[in-house]
């Protein structure tokens, strides 16, 4: 079977060739064509020797997703529904911003993460996805952008689609390697985020592994009640060790976390609980972004309204916290996160 060259980070290519006798900067070359210059035929790569071509074709491929669905929203949201090679579907989305295009990257086929309020629980994990499948995201939407009359790329990334990234931390950190790298997509650190539940030990090695890039955490309460309610993963790691790896990150990343938090009517939106969300994030520099609920049908979840978002986001500024409302996208088509592989799934 053909191993897919968008699995490695570069310095696993260059180890790999090493092992069949080529010179390390061999993995730097491929990388060039496959990247930067978006040549996938082996036979192109005019700088490589003719018969280490020919062993590269028989040995390797350049697979990416298929797109399965497509849907654009108003506001130039693009959403896809993308078929991997063993028949798996997962999402990915690109909004726009004035600064850059933003890709949500999925990290698993299905979450087992079992949030009440997210559509992509609705889809027990199947498995997690490889580094070429995360990569092939980002790749796909590349392609669709170069056939838009001004065309561009994605600046910026999110690892916030399907999947705990953390669940499946090796495969996510080498995704990130990859499109980091100044050989292949060069996406600066500070324009990427991973979004993690909250696993401890995961997010302490996250600290610990010398990359500038981003981390959000999946609040959504302000208190172990609530939390426990609706995100299970709290009943094994309540707040005071999310908390203690959040601070114990802050120390060795020297970076800020952001704190996500989805209003839900009636559940964790009044004020009562930004002033137990301004406690509990107070012995961290962290800042809170509140995001506007896109309701999924099953769950039964109603998204707070106006008002209540306004006093809420009030309260925390009154506290002292550094908070931003999350500008909505695509609100014409499926926008949360799995009711687009949710909906196809129920066709069959």
């Amino acid at each position: 079977m053909k191993r897919n060259l968008y699995d490695y980070a570069r310095e696993q290519l260059s180890a790999l060739l090493v092992l069949e006798g080529q010179k390390p900067y061999r993995a730097t070359q491929l990388f060039k064509w496959i990247y930067q210059k978006n040549i996938t035929d082996f036979s192109l790569m005019s700088d490589i020797a003719q018969n280490y071509r020919e062993h590269l074709a028989d040995n390797f491929c350049l697979t990416l997703p298929k797109i399965a669905t497509m849907q654009k929203s108003a506001d130039g949201t693009i959403k896809l529904l993308l078929e991997l090679e063993d028949g798996a579907k997962i999402e990915t989305v690109l909004m726009r911003y004035n600064y850059g295009n933003v890709a949500c990257v999925s990290s698993q086929v299905g979450c087992n993460m079992g949030c009440k309020f997210c559509a992509s629980g609705l889809l027990k994990k199947k498995r997690n996805l490889t580094p070429s499948e995360m990569t092939g995201q980002v790749l796909v939407l590349n392609q669709l952008l170069l056939l838009e009359e001004v065309p561009g790329r994605v600046s910026h990334v999110v690892v916030m689609g399907t999947g705990e990234p953390f669940d499946n931390y090796d495969h996510v950190m080498t995704f990130i390697q990859t499109i980091n790298d100044p050989h292949a997509l060069a996406i600066g650190a500070r324009h990427i985020t991973v979004s993690t539940c909250g696993i401890p030990d995961k997010i302490r090695l996250y600290g610990q592994s010398g990359l500038q890039i981003n981390l959000a955490i999946s609040l959504h309460a302000p208190n172990d009640e609530i939390r426990n309610q609706i995100m299970p993963i709290n009943q094994a790691y309540p707040l005071k060790d999310l908390m203690a790896a959040v601070q114990d990150y802050e120390k060795n990343a020297g970076r800020r976390v952001t704190f996500e938090y989805i209003l839900l009517s009636g559940i964790n939106d009044q004020e009562e609980h930004a002033d137990q969300l301004a406690k509990l994030i107070r012995p961290t520099f962290a800042y809170v972004n509140l995001i506007p609920y896109n309701e999924v049908d099953e769950h039964g979840f109603k998204r707070s309204n106006d008002r209540a978002v306004s006093k809420f986001f009030s309260r925390l500024k009154k506290r002292g916290v550094n908070v931003t409302i999350r500008r909505e996208f695509g609100s014409d088509i499926d926008a949360a996160c799995g009711q687009l592989r949710a909906k196809e799934d129920a066709k069959k």
